[in-house]
């Protein structure tokens, strides 16, 4: 459904429900739950008041001061805050909700609705001449795969039941992918057709935009006019397009302008991913993004960003190959390494790339990978050391070990330019991490802490501790304006009538604990999530209900 029409048919329903007639609130004689006594955050920014709120059914009934007997339940929230949900607008779960629906890692720090298919990659259209790869790949983490597009997709999810709420994105990679493979061409007229035809597709069937992933293959080998007529389709319809830029080291404010002349050519809605200026050598770039930024918003370019609260990334370690070596896939890529001039030139570029964009191999910490697991949280250097070899000889040799599949996390970004991003008043907060808990597939990893705490770290450190902005400025950055990005009417705000999607926590508690060497730790002081009016989490303790469901556009 093209987002247009859902939101006069949300409008129309609202209206009713809120009418005087037969609706939702005058049928019953009690509420389903009394939250009593909350300081509530409404998340427009606005300061915060005492107040009750009535939850029935999956909305929120009506807010003042009520007596316990008009519900059925009542939560006592004296010393406690209360606001909407919190929206992710940049996640990775498109696979990992279906290994873990529980979205423990997510609920845990109070999120609500996660926003999926990020960076170029999306779970679905899964179709062309990579399915089949596609598919082994999902059955090797226990995924079976039997969807095709985003309609199926998105049934099989809510058939499966999630703990929280989904929306999703479409990968250019991934159509791109399905329609010529990792090559590096222009696509023909037919191709790009094609290409089109699927995410207008996609987004009729519910997806919310397109993301891109320009560092990654196959979206390195994409052109910007390319990029511009999916842009265009994307505005007609409405939606969002989410860049994870082409560069965000050395080439950052060329990667910047580029996407703000998508923006600008195609109209429209243009979110910035994780954006931060990578590597010592690159730190004195973040004031000329953020004036860049601002300078095309006063234009009228529709241009926001979102950003993480640490100060380290993560990605898979093939990012600092040179973009034609990874022409073809990883069967290509060690043929090429096979061949020692080639294996040459792929290793001086590659040196450059970690020394001149990210600063050194001592801050590459692997993370994750499958085969050698005694080399999880050892840096490159340490690596190099144990074998006796060149740091750039040790980066090749793990990635042609592991079938050229290794995470790491890159300890790159400045401190106070964090603060300063975090800050903006364009600035979200979007995680870049996904569904994880401390079992499973997951536990055998050591993932970026961002995945267990980035909503209470943003409350807990960034807010309450360093006070770069106050509280309800915090949850707007959570609720409100991921809502506004993404088009969704009757959630981020605590308002009468909309979803009762919420958290009420501690403010004095609330922290993160999950840290780089020890991240599968759940987030403290979050005391209730409700999610489609249902708690997933009650007096701090997840409940394992599954309320949420895949959101349409």
């Amino acid at each position: 459904m093209k987002r247009r029409t859902f939101i006069t048919k949300t409008s129309l329903a609202t209206a009713g429900i809120l009418s005087l007639g037969k609706n939702v609130f005058t049928m019953p004689d009690k509420a389903d739950i009394l939250i009593k006594n909350a300081q509530i955050l409404d998340g427009t920014g606005v300061q915060i008041w005492q107040a009750d709120l009535l939850i029935q059914n999956d909305r929120i009934r009506d807010i003042g001061h009520f007596n316990s007997t008009t519900a059925k339940k009542t939560i006592d929230a004296s010393g406690l805050y209360l606001s909407p949900g919190f929206i992710d607008i940049h996640t990775h779960s498109d696979d990992d909700i279906l290994l873990y629906p529980g979205a423990e890692s997510r609920i845990t720090q109070g999120i609500t609705t996660e926003v999926t298919g990020n960076c170029g990659y999306s779970a679905t259209p899964l179709k062309g001449m990579d399915r089949e790869k596609r598919a082994k790949s999902f059955k090797d983490d226990g995924i079976e795969e039997s969807w095709t597009d985003v309609d199926s997709y998105c049934k099989i999810i809510d058939e499966k039941g999630i703990a929280l709420n989904q929306a999703l994105l479409l990968g250019q990679g991934t159509l791109r992918r399905n329609a010529i493979g990792l090559v590096d061409r222009h696509l023909t007229k037919d191709e790009l057709k094609s290409v089109l035809y699927e995410l207008e597709k996609g987004m009729d069937q519910g997806a919310f935009g397109f993301s891109t992933g320009l560092e990654y293959t196959p979206g390195a080998f994409t052109p910007t006019e390319e990029l511009i007529e999916l842009a265009k389709v994307t505005a007609r319809l409405n939606g969002l397009y989410a860049t994870h830029m082409r560069d965000e080291e050395q080439r950052l404010l060329s990667a910047i302008s580029e996407a703000l002349t998508i923006s600008r050519k195609s109209g429209v809605r243009l979110q910035i991913s994780h954006l931060k200026a990578n590597g010592k050598a690159n730190w004195d770039k973040q004031i000329a993004a953020l004036n860049m930024i601002e300078l095309a918003r006063a234009k009228g370019v529709d241009v926001m960003f979102d950003a993480y609260p640490y100060n380290a990334s993560s990605t898979t370690l093939t990012v600092f190959l040179p973009h034609w070596s990874r022409e073809g896939g990883s069967k290509q890529l060690g043929q090429r390494l096979a061949d020692p001039a080639t294996r040459e030139k792929i290793s001086k570029e590659t040196d450059h790339k970690v020394m001149f964009d990210l600063g050194g191999y001592e801050l590459i910490v692997i993370n994750s990978l499958k085969n050698n697991q005694n080399l999880i949280g050892k840096n490159i250097i340490e690596i190099a050391e144990l074998w006796n070899a060149e740091p750039i000889e040790a980066v090749l040799r793990l990635l042609e070990k592991e079938n050229f599949s290794v995470g790491f996390v890159g300890h790159g970004m400045n401190p106070q330019n964090v603060e300063k991003i975090l800050a903006h008043p364009l600035a979200m907060i979007g995680s870049d991490g996904d569904s994880q808990a401390p079992y499973g597939p997951a536990a055998k990893d050591r993932p970026h802490p961002r995945s267990y705490g980035t909503c209470t770290r943003v409350l807990g450190y960034y807010c309450r501790e360093q006070k770069i902005f106050d509280l309800p400025t915090a949850i707007k950055k959570m609720t409100s304006m991921p809502a506004d990005q993404l088009g969704l009417t009757d959630r981020g705000r605590i308002a009468k009538g909309n979803i009762a999607d919420l958290v009420l926590f501690d403010f004095d508690e609330v922290k993160d604990l999950a840290t780089f060497n020890d991240p599968h730790q759940y987030s403290t002081g979050i005391e209730y999530v409700f999610v489609n009016g249902t708690a997933v989490i009650q007096k701090g303790e997840m409940t394992n209900a599954k309320p949420g469901k895949m959101l349409r556009s």
